[in-house]
């Protein structure tokens, strides 16, 4: 077979835009046997941000060919091939127009893009960008958006795509080739896929003997539960010594495998306190930096204690990045260097995993909402599944509506059929049960946590002793999950699942199965197939009337808009002294709601009982578990949208949520207890015999105090609070520095000042610095008004301007385009005040705006607040200033990662030397040093200070 791999550059992606650069790659047999490439001299103007990407400027293309001269080389190399493409769309249609512009037929072979062949054949690949493909194949790619580079880089892709489809098992080539058979938007892939199937099927020997075949799947585990014990009685004694033994022993075996092992103060005396907690059995509220290592300081006592005592461990993170870092990172190096083996397990929520079941259901039926993007999708997992042995949505990378495709076959409680599943022993969320169930520690996460407590500990195993980390979150999370909410797009997708169309939907699937009972048992068949029938026109109603609510539930929110979120999201609490006044018939269409809902539910169920005693013998059985399990999903959803409309506990705030771009789409209804301290006392403190809460920002100005309230702990006699000192020496690697001169927010300038003078002294450090800063904002609206100035003024000095909901609203993205660039400023909101690691040199200068308060008049905060006031307490002492330390601090130690960063932290907030609470901010942090100046001494102190440092 012969591929043409081509890639242009262009004046742009518009249809009067021009080719500029040609690269393409021919490939026969699976050999590259011919290059061709060329600049092009277009007729219009090369745009400077084209000449910026690409480096190609006018003097380049003057002397080039023009395009009917490269055209006329290129299309003898076209013919007979196959057109491959990264992003292949923009390049064919580049394509097409240059050849009808010279004249001559349009191309008329198949086009493929590696796009979609590395989505399917590469499932876990977590960017498309050509330049991060090149980089995680290891295939070298020197001069990106250079089309000779990219096409050569493509063409290797390419090849690495073929040798990948002659690797896989024979029988996941047939299944991917089978889904694309009918696929009609998509004929040249499926062409393509059928020639690859061929071809395979064609070679004489297939070695395949490391998959495991289940129900025509090609799987890389085995049946689960046939465990052996991984330790011996004898094995377990060792530990029975006292723990600094221990860690003496545990220790020389660290120096031994890692050379540049050294001792940490700090995390030497983590591990003492927690192992004296869980001896003790003891709580341990502990603060520890960026540095002490903190993972392994909870991570070996808690080993240590739990195989010398024979009791579980559990450790709860916030974010499953670090639930991942612990099992991919630190994990199986205690296990290099434990004196004794042990097992470890993740056990996230069940939403994490594939539901096998489902999955076939759907691959065989292939039932696709979305058939092009699902079918893409559906290969994906296949191929996935000849890898995986965990099951888990973290290891896919899922594009376009591949996280709604992910939710219609992920694990649920509701349609689990346990034993009586066919898949029991391959089920990855049963799997990761019995591990967790078998092991010594259990990494797991705050938001099962509190599912756990609510499914009254019927989801983790039983734990007397748990380590808390990222424990900041811990009352945030509590109040999520002890709390209610709807989504509009929950409640409509609940509603589909049942019925889409008259094709589509389990109610649909479930009458053409029974229209197919009827020769066997016509009058209860018909029956059945007519309540089904009857249900459909209730069930639009209901959809239509949720959507003439949630439209009116906009209209009220729409406006008010919040400076919490980082897309300007609208927010409004809903109070029962101030209810609006068209509440009483927004009302009456949610019991339409409730009612109508009802109704169908109740129908559903009798049917159910009505089918239970058939549903072995017709093969009813899955398909009713699903109905049954979105029957109680809707359910759920009933009860809780009239929890919020009625608000029947008077302990919680009420508030709703939505975007200006989604509008009711969007609408997020929230109910949260106003106060978890009791919960977490109840469930957690008082339940537990031991619980370490650690992370690095605990404290308020050096006490624990706000946060031992709001965990419930202010009056425990079993917490012990340490707070570790610094292993880096802030005094040598940061400079504050305040320019007591700048403007405040309020009073006769004004925001628009504010800006102006923020965008002067940002582009003024910027130059000084060559960019590498991040800027942290606590309004969106503020980060938007200084983008486009900042970007502007920037450009002639080279620096790019990256912000948050501009170029992209991906954390991720955004921190590897800062990290890749050679200068660059980042501007970001919420999400960018913790969990971003900028090591090293990529980061010089940390700017923050604004000191991070919470809003007052967000609901959570208000409703804390008028709490406080009713026992007289002051609500911004009590409240908003230890929130916003806590969050100062998690901003502040994005600087310094390192034991070798150094850098500058500018404070554009003056309230920290002109208010009595400002102190509050200075004390929290780790000892930097901290210099008030005029902006105008700023440069020159910061250019003083990078020398010194180069010095």
């Amino acid at each position: 077979m012969k591929y043409a791999v081509l890639d242009f550059e262009t004046t742009g992606g518009q249809a009067t835009d021009e080719i500029i650069q040609v690269g393409l790659v021919i490939i026969e047999n699976d050999v590259i046997t011919e290059r061709y490439s060329s600049l092009v001299k277009p007729t219009i103007p090369i745009p400077p941000f084209i000449t910026s990407l690409t480096g190609i400027g006018e003097e380049d293309v003057k002397s080039a060919p023009s395009l009917e001269d490269v055209m006329m080389d290129m299309q003898r190399l076209l013919y007979d091939s196959a057109l491959v493409a990264h992003n292949a769309g923009f390049d064919a249609a580049f394509l097409q127009r240059a050849l009808d512009t010279c004249g001559y037929m349009p191309f008329s072979g198949p086009v493929l893009d590696t796009i979609d062949l590395l989505t399917i054949l590469y499932p876990s690949l977590t960017s498309l960008q050509l330049s991060n493909v090149s980089q995680e194949l290891d295939i070298p790619h020197e001069r990106p958006h250079q089309a000779d580079s990219d096409a050569e880089a493509t063409a290797q892709i390419w090849l690495r795509c073929l040798q990948k489809l002659d690797r896989l098992p024979l029988l996941v080539v047939q299944r991917i080739a089978s889904l694309f058979e009918d696929d009609r938007s998509n004929n040249d892939l499926a062409w393509f896929l059928q020639e690859m199937l061929e071809r395979k099927e064609a070679e004489v020997s297939v070695d395949e003997d490391s998959y495991k075949y289940y129900r025509q799947f090609a799987m890389n585990v085995d049946e689960w539960g046939n465990e052996e014990e991984i330790r011996s009685k004898e094995q377990g004694d060792e530990l029975q010594i006292p723990f600094d033994h221990f860690y003496d022993g545990l220790k020389q075996r660290l120096k031994e495998k890692f050379n540049y092992y050294e001792e940490r103060e700090s995390q030497s005396q983590m591990l003492e306190e927690v192992a004296t907690s869980f001896d003790n059995d003891q709580h341990l509220m502990i603060e520890a930096g960026t540095g002490t290592g903190k993972s392994l300081g909870y991570l070996i006592p808690s080993l240590y204690y739990g195989i010398r005592e024979d009791k579980k461990i559990l450790v709860s993170t916030h974010t499953i990045n670090l639930q991942e870092q612990l099992w991919t990172r630190d994990i199986p190096v205690l296990q290099e260097i434990f004196p004794v083996p042990f097992q470890a397990a993740v056990l996230k929520g069940r939403s994490h995993y594939l539901c096998l079941r489902k999955f076939e259901n759907k691959v065989n039926m292939q039932d696709f909402n979305y058939p092009t993007n699902d079918r893409i999708t559906a290969a994906q997992m296949i191929v996935w599944l000849s890898e995986t042995e965990r099951g888990d949505e973290e290891e896919l990378h899922l594009t376009g509506k591949g996280a709604d495709f992910w939710r219609t076959v992920e694990s649920d409680a509701d349609s689990c059929l346990n034993r009586a599943c066919p898949w029991f022993k391959k089920c990855f969320y049963h799997r990761a049960r019995n591990d967790a169930n078998r092991a010594d520690v259990i990494i797991t996460n705050h938001s099962l946590l509190f599912t756990d407590i609510k499914a009254e500990h019927r989801l983790l195993p039983s734990y007397k002793h748990l380590v808390i980390d990222e424990a900041h979150h811990l009352e945030d999370v509590a109040s999520k999950h002890m709390g209610i909410e709807v989504k509009y797009m929950s409640f409509i997708n609940s509603l589909l699942w049942l019925y889409r169309d008259s094709k589509n939907g389990q109610l649909p699937s479930l009458r053409s199965q029974l229209e197919r009972l009827g020769e066997e048992m016509p009058g209860p068949s018909e029956e059945w197939c007519a309540l089904i029938e009857g249900l459909y026109s209730k069930l639009i109603d209901i959809k239509d009337h949720w959507d003439q609510l949630s439209e009116l539930l906009f209209h009220l929110v729409s406006g008010r808009i919040s400076e919490a979120g980082e897309s300007g999201q609208f927010v409004l609490r809903i109070q029962e002294e101030k209810l609006p006044a068209q509440w009483d018939e927004l009302l009456k269409i949610e019991d339409n709601i409730y009612v109508g809902l009802g109704e169908i539910l109740r129908k559903l169920d009798r049917l159910a009982q009505d089918l239970k005693d058939v549903q072995e013998e017709y093969e009813l059985k899955g398909i009713l578990t699903d109905l049954a399990g979105t029957v109680k999903e809707l359910n759920r959803q009933r009860d809780s949208l009239r929890f919020f409309m009625k608000r029947t506990d008077p302990d919680y705030v009420y508030w709703m949520e939505a975007s200006p771009q989604f509008k009711a789409k969007s609408l997020h209804l929230f109910c949260v207890p106003t106060d978890v301290s009791k919960i977490l006392q109840q469930y957690i403190f008082d339940e537990k015999e031991s619980v370490v809460l650690t992370s690095a920002t605990l404290s308020v100005g050096k006490t624990f105090d706000y946060s031992r309230e709001q965990l419930g702990l202010i009056s425990s006699n079993k917490l012990n609070t340490v707070l570790l000192p610094s292993p880096f020496n802030y005094r040598e690697q940061a400079l504050v520095c305040i320019p007591r001169d700048f403007p405040g927010i309020k009073g006769r300038e004004g925001e628009d000042y504010f800006v102006r003078k923020l965008v002067q002294s940002l582009h003024d450090v910027a130059v000084e610095t060559r960019g590498r800063m991040l800027v942290l904002f606590t309004s969106y609206r503020m980060l938007k008004n200084t983008y486009s100035e900042l970007k502007e003024k920037l450009a002639p000095a080279g620096i790019q301007v990256l912000g948050q909901g501009m170029d992209s609203y991906n954390r991720s993205k955004l921190t590897r385009l800062f990290q890749e660039s050679e200068s660059a400023v980042l501007l970001g909101t919420s999400s960018f005040w913790e969990g971003v690691d900028i090591p090293g040199e990529a980061l010089t200068c940390l700017a923050i705006v604004r000191l991070p308060f919470q809003p007052p008049n967000h609901p959570v905060v208000e409703a804390k607040s008028e709490k406080l006031k009713k026992n007289n307490e002051n609500p911004f002492m009590k409240l908003s200033v230890p929130q916003a330390v806590i969050r100062f601090k998690q901003g502040f130690g994005r600087l310094v990662r390192r034991a070798s960063d150094k850098g500058i932290v500018i404070l554009y907030d003056t309230r920290v030397i002109d208010t009595r609470y400002g102190k509050y901010f200075l004390y929290s942090l780790p000892g930097p040093k901290i210099e008030h100046m005029t902006t105008e001494q700023m440069v020159p102190r910061i250019k003083e200070w990078m020398e010194e440092e180069q010095a």
